[in-house]
């Protein structure tokens, strides 16, 4: 039995199909039905159309792929690696073991003195969005054939982590600018006061151990300092840091206290299915924490979520609907799983 159905739409995504035969009763006498979670097949061109967006910027300019015309597939090695232009597609080719990876060559060194005019034109760090200069001399890392200059160490590895963000920040794509907020989070500011820690504050900065904004032991750039933000301290590698606590409090509280610790969110109301509801701005920390969807491991806004669903009386957020039938066939199993990445999930109340 066939039965045609354009699905291309949804291509890639995970669907649950539910076939009941009329006329055939399985044992008990009730009706046969059959379940199944598939997930749709992409055409070429959608596979190409999500390879471009998961490699983002050329590996041998640094630019974002589409901003020069259609990105150029190169195949390296039996792999395609795509770049902006007809132009990079010869450096690819001569030296394929350089740019199999798809990522743009990325070095660091300090500025000199030939960096002035850029470093001015820049003005701030795109990382901590403080002035070029007041956290010592700029770090320069150069991505593909493009600088960018940091205000510290510290930084590093968040440019290497996210380059075309970062070159989108300071070069400018479609949107944004140096220092502009990535995640659109609006400022909360409970009662925030900022000390330097002392020696009664050892044993807590040898619990938290790093950083939460910048990922950076806490010791590694001078004394730390110490944000209490209500009746919570939250321990920063230096200075630098202290704008992103004031600007989003709850979202740091959850990632040195864990989400669950932090307080508890509603049940919900607003359902997209049974038991899967729409998330509201009191998820919003605990999203935060999370970060990936513990079932498909993808980024939880992926695939049209985040969406909520209950896990023996705790919230998880998930990337799509599929993914409640098997937190709710098991849910211990998937809040286990994100213990082991450090998540506590929150109290449903």
């Amino acid at each position: 039995m066939t039965a045609p159905v354009n699905l291309s739409q949804i291509a890639g995504r995970q669907i649950e199909i539910e076939i009941q035969l009329v006329g055939i009763n399985a044992a008990g006498g009730q009706p046969l039905t059959l379940n199944e979670v598939a997930t749709v097949p992409a055409s070429e061109l959608q596979l190409a159309a999500a390879a471009i967006a998961r490699q983002k910027i050329c590996p041998v300019s640094g630019k974002p792929l589409g901003s020069m015309g259609d990105p150029v597939a190169v195949d390296v090695n039996g792999q395609r690696v795509f770049v902006c232009c007809g132009g990079c597609v010869s450096a690819v080719k001569s030296d394929p073991a350089k740019y199999a990876a798809g990522r743009p060559q990325i070095t660091v060194a300090t500025s000199t003195a030939a960096d002035a005019a850029a470093i001015a034109a820049q003005k701030v760090c795109p990382v901590m969005d403080e002035p070029l200069g007041g956290m010592g001399t700029p770090i320069k890392v150069t991505i593909g054939d493009k600088p960018i200059y940091l205000c510290c160490k510290g930084c590093i590895k968040k440019i290497q982590a996210e380059p075309a963000k970062y070159l989108a920040m300071v070069y400018g794509d479609q949107k944004g600018s140096a220092g502009a907020r990535s995640d659109g989070a609006p400022a909360s500011n409970p009662n925030i006061t900022v000390t330097a820690a002392t020696q009664a504050d050892a044993a807590m900065i040898a619990q938290q151990k790093v950083c939460p904004v910048m990922d950076e032991p806490l010791g590694s750039m001078g004394d730390p300092i110490k944000v209490m933000v209500g009746d919570k301290p939250i321990f920063l590698c230096c200075k630098g840091c202290i704008k992103r606590i004031k600007a989003d409090p709850a979202k740091y509280l959850a990632m040195v206290y864990g989400a669950g610790s932090t307080g508890s969110v509603p049940a919900g109301t607003e359902q997209v299915r049974e038991g899967i509801f729409k998330v509201s701005a009191e998820d919003a920390p605990f999203i935060a924490a999370q970060k990936k969807c513990p079932v498909m491991d993808e980024p939880l806004d992926a695939m049209g979520g985040p969406y909520k669903v209950h896990a023996a009386g705790k919230a998880i957020y998930i990337c799509c609907p599929g993914c409640a039938k098997k937190i709710a066939a098991e849910p211990q199993k998937w809040l286990a799983v994100l213990a082991q990445q450090g998540v506590s999930a929150p109290l449903i109340r």
